[in-house]
């Protein structure tokens, strides 16, 4: 009996989108009821969940589990879109030292208002914020409360800050390298972003896309009993 439901754990390449990932297993397993349990923007890897049939009606469930991600962010310069892939909007010689840097990341662990990036899926009146960005329309995101479980330092050499942070659903990463910064009297830019777990599972459960075909891929359908507390 094949198995059509349940959730593939799937490692996200750099440059693919979340979508572009759902098509191919659509394409593979040839149904169309495959989705994702949160977006990881393309130039992010790491753990993307993707529900196959019934377990679609698990969004809200995964939505409330905590994810915890490796960023780095990178001093001296910010874009529009907070990340790598955007255009520079801003430079400054300004470069915060580590004890600067250990004084303030703490005063974001907890339960913070952040204000999404523009560059964004946000919705703004039916359009993304993305594409009011993109055609240079001036709107304006609200604050919204997201929690932040734990912030720790990994590096900080050559001006670029590595982090580990474990936080709720809805937090925009780019978010907190650009808070910070701010708090610092700098300007940083996120350069890298890997989600290495989404509740209890991690990297080391996923599959490579680039190994999935479609005489292996049911091999790697977690049964929803796995998946649930």
């Amino acid at each position: 009996m094949m198995i059509n439901k349940g959730i593939i754990a799937v490692n996200k390449p750099k440059d693919w989108t979340s979508f572009d990932v759902v098509n191919k297993i659509k394409h593979l397993l040839k149904i169309k009821r495959v989705g994702h349990l949160g977006t990881l923007d393309p130039m992010a890897t790491g753990v993307l969940l993707v529900t196959v049939g019934k377990a679609t009606k698990l969004f809200d469930y995964f939505q409330n589990k905590n994810k915890t991600y490796l960023a780095k962010f990178e001093f001296g310069y910010e874009t529009d879109t907070l990340d790598i892939t955007g255009k520079i909007t801003k430079k400054t010689d300004t470069l915060p030292s580590i004890g600067d840097i250990k004084k303030l990341i703490n005063k974001f662990i907890g339960e913070i208002e952040q204000v999404p990036p523009k560059y964004s899926a946000k919705n703004i009146n039916g359009k993304r914020a993305y594409q009011l960005a993109r055609n240079n329309e001036e709107f304006e995101l609200k604050p919204k409360l997201v929690k932040i479980d734990d912030i720790k330092i990994v590096d900080y050499s050559n001006n670029i800050l590595t982090v580990i942070i474990s936080c709720g659903s809805g937090t925009y990463i780019r978010s907190i390298c650009r808070d910070l910064a701010e708090k610092l009297n700098s300007y940083a830019t996120m350069i890298e972003l890997v989600r290495t777990d989404v509740g209890r599972i991690n990297l080391k459960n996923c599959v490579n896309i680039q190994e999935l075909d479609e005489s292996n891929i049911r091999n790697y359908i977690i049964k929803l009993d796995k998946m649930l507390d």
